[in-house]
């Protein structure tokens, strides 16, 4: 396979295996339905997929280096195989508990491997566009998965079981993409995989927390969407068209991938400090719609909050980054993923919890409350560090 194409592969694969870890967003409320659930058991099925990409980012996040990347990338998709073929057997709590594990093995194994992947393979005249290819490929997919489930849950037939066959066939595809491909890495005789250690070093810790607590609040908003907004749809709007609710999460999705493609080049510390706002501005937005039971106010509150993450994410991993040397690199971003999927997992179950005390509309809003609080904490941080560093500069030039 040439380079050009290789490269269209790899980002085929990246897609559809993202695109998988989110395709059961839609079949939660049927799983409700089929199973009597609650909304708690339908927020920890939801956050068991965090336990599998947390499991794999610490487990396997450098086996590439040491066995290449072709066999990771397949070992990626042969758990995402695996978890779609449990849903389509699903009978209990238990198996979809399994699958999304599988799942969230899947996606942790695929992120960082296709990302290394896409870089080095990519073409010398496309050479500035694959942090942005990398991004849609992996954002992208991600909020395909709730559309492309959503249609055909609402229109074809076997809604519980259909969406994960396409799964299957699609991901089958990629594996013969990536076989196909050409391997990039020189693996050395002997070489043997390692755990990757979790390690904040001393000097960055105050630019760690200022962006994570930004990150936190952004994935928090995005797990509540992603496991919660079907069924606020269907009990308290009374929209029982799965097609609406996966284009609604798509929507967050697709806003994320957006800012964090298009606004790449504004300055990190002010770009912190924005994304917090539009993260506030966002949880207002879905505080309405829950309290107005409004359809197009939940629709703005994806797009904005959508946004917001996306600033907050991808501008935090840069904060953090920028002032570590290479060889530390690893394990830090490791570290600021592994706070970012217990954000996506852990508030969330708490949320349904609440859902089953107090009620949806309840529950939303004081989620939301805590949402903004947190971005409203990050953004006041963040602010007296750009003042103090622009302060800095004064007080020697004066000494």
């Amino acid at each position: 396979m040439s380079r050009p194409a290789a490269f269209v592969a790899i980002t085929y694969a990246f897609a559809v295996v993202m695109m998988g870890t989110t395709m059961p967003t839609p079949v939660y409320s049927l799983y409700q339905a089929e199973f009597g659930f609650s909304v708690l058991v339908v927020t920890v099925i939801y956050a068991a997929y965090a336990i599998g990409v947390l499991t794999a980012l610490l487990a396997f996040g450098r086996w590439s280096d040491s066995l290449g990347r072709r066999p990771m990338l397949l070992a990626g998709i042969a758990f995402g195989v695996v978890s779609a073929l449990v849903f389509v057997f699903a009978g209990s709590l238990t198996e979809l508990l399994i699958g999304r594990v599988l799942s969230g093995l899947s996606a942790g194994i695929f992120v960082g491997t296709a990302t290394v992947t896409l870089v080095e393979m990519v073409p010398d005249k496309w050479r500035a566009h694959a942090p942005a290819i990398a991004t849609a490929a992996n954002i992208g997919g991600l909020g395909l998965g709730p559309l492309v489930a959503g249609l055909l849950v609402q229109y074809l037939p076997q809604p519980l079981h259909l969406t994960f066959v396409v799964d299957i066939a699609l991901l089958l595809v990629a594996a013969v993409a990536v076989v196909l491909a050409p391997e990039t890495v020189r693996v050395a005789a002997g070489a043997r995989p390692h755990m990757q250690r979790l390690s904040i070093p001393a000097p960055i810790r105050g630019t760690f927390l200022r962006a994570v607590i930004g990150g936190f609040a952004g994935f928090a908003v995005l797990g509540l969407f992603t496991a919660v907004s079907p069924g606020f749809m269907s009990g308290v709007l009374g929209i029982d068209d799965h097609a609406v609710s996966g284009t609604v999460v798509f929507l967050m999705f697709a806003s994320s991938a957006a800012a964090q493609i298009v606004l790449r080049g504004l300055g990190t510390s002010f770009a912190l400090r924005a994304g917090c706002v539009v993260l506030v501005a966002g949880v207002a937005a879905l505080c309405a719609s829950l309290l107005l039971a409004s359809l197009p106010l939940l629709i703005v509150s994806a797009v904005v909050c959508g946004i917001g993450q996306g600033i907050t994410f991808s501008k935090g991993m840069a904060a953090v980054t920028a002032e570590l040397p290479a060889d530390r690199r690893a394990e830090v971003t490791s570290t600021f993923f592994v706070v970012l999927y217990i954000a996506i997992s852990v508030p969330v179950i708490g949320a349904g919890e609440a859902a089953n005390a107090w009620g949806l509309v309840t529950a939303g809003v004081v989620f939301s409350v805590a949402v903004a609080v947190l971005a409203a904490i990050a953004f006041v941080l963040l602010q007296i560090e750009s003042r103090t560093s622009r302060q800095e500069p004064n007080e020697s030039d004066i000494a």
